[in-house]
């Protein structure tokens, strides 16, 4: 992930739908600042999704992964298509999704920052003194969680009826690096005279995972972060106080699954889900450079 001679190298994967539409003025932005402000960025480009289908006969062609390796942050847009889905087997898809590629990298933190912008309230579904001044970030943990837990599949039952499963899964681990994340943005955005505080979102009541999460959260806080204030808040509340008073949020981290559901939510907010742009970040390497997969959609 280092830079080479100063120059950072900036991956583009535009995929499907409307990705190569708005990541084709996404390139324009980053081509305006390499070339009128002389920022040192070597901008790459590679198929992604049904394109790289199409092109390559493959969803992660070697050449691919070797540039996402190689890049210092990866421009992503957007993918799964129903043409896609039509086209593509579901193992295929496997090896070369979004979900693979998220948790090769290891971004386990993926921020999604909700503001009101002045311009858009009236594009809200919400009433305009709901959502005026609202100003909060999603920390979502994005490599662990129902999405990624075993056993999953469908089975065929011997009296004809299906069985689905899908594991929700997180070590101790997963969920005390994520909240640490959390913990530090807020501190961050309070020094920049933002609220700072965080909302840990969680069903304990009713998840084992749920409990052990809040449990861990809370040690995190109570040993590291004490001057942060904390709030433990159940999902299905969380989802109606986003609607009921969004203001009173700052920085909400929650597991793979609600922060999905919920960030999409908040996106109410603003309008629009493609007002969310979105940033997937690893844990810092041994050069203080973390992995970053940027979705400006």
């Amino acid at each position: 992930m280092a830079a080479t001679q100063n120059t950072y190298r900036l991956l583009v994967l535009p995929g499907d739908g409307i990705g190569p539409e708005v990541m084709g003025e996404v390139q324009r932005v980053a081509a305006w600042f390499r070339d009128r402000r002389q920022l040192p960025i070597d901008l790459r480009h590679r198929h992604f999704g049904l394109a790289s289908w199409e092109t390559y006969g493959s969803l992660m062609p070697d050449e691919t992964w070797s540039e996402i390796q190689a890049a210092d942050a990866v421009l992503f847009g957007a993918m799964d298509t129903l043409d896609q889905t039509r086209k593509i087997t579901p193992e295929e898809r496997k090896k070369g999704g979004l979900l693979r590629l998220r948790k090769n990298l290891d971004v386990f933190a993926n921020l999604r920052p909700i503001k009101a912008i002045p311009g858009l309230l009236d594009a809200s579904s919400l009433k305009r003194e709901i959502v005026e001044g609202v100003d909060l970030v999603f920390v979502r943990e994005l490599t662990g969680g129902v999405y990624f837990g075993e056993p999953r599949g469908v089975e065929k039952l011997p009296d004809g009826r299906e069985r689905g499963v899908n594991t929700h899964v997180y070590h101790s681990d997963e969920v005390e690096r994520v909240a640490r994340y959390a913990f530090e943005l807020a501190r961050q955005r309070r020094a920049e005279g933002k609220p700072g505080h965080v909302h840990s979102v969680d069903k304990s009541n009713v998840m084992e995972a749920g409990a052990m999460w809040r449990r861990i959260v809370q040690r995190v806080h109570d040993a590291d972060y004490p001057d942060v204030a904390l709030h433990h808040m159940l999902a299905d509340n969380c989802a109606m106080q986003l609607i009921r008073w969004p203001r009173q949020f700052d920085v909400i981290v929650t597991d793979n699954l609600f922060g999905d559901l919920l960030s999409d939510c908040g996106a109410m907010i603003t309008g629009s889900l493609g007002m969310l742009p979105s940033a997937s970040l690893s844990a810092k390497g041994a050069d203080g450079r973390r992995r970053a997969l940027y979705e400006p959609i």
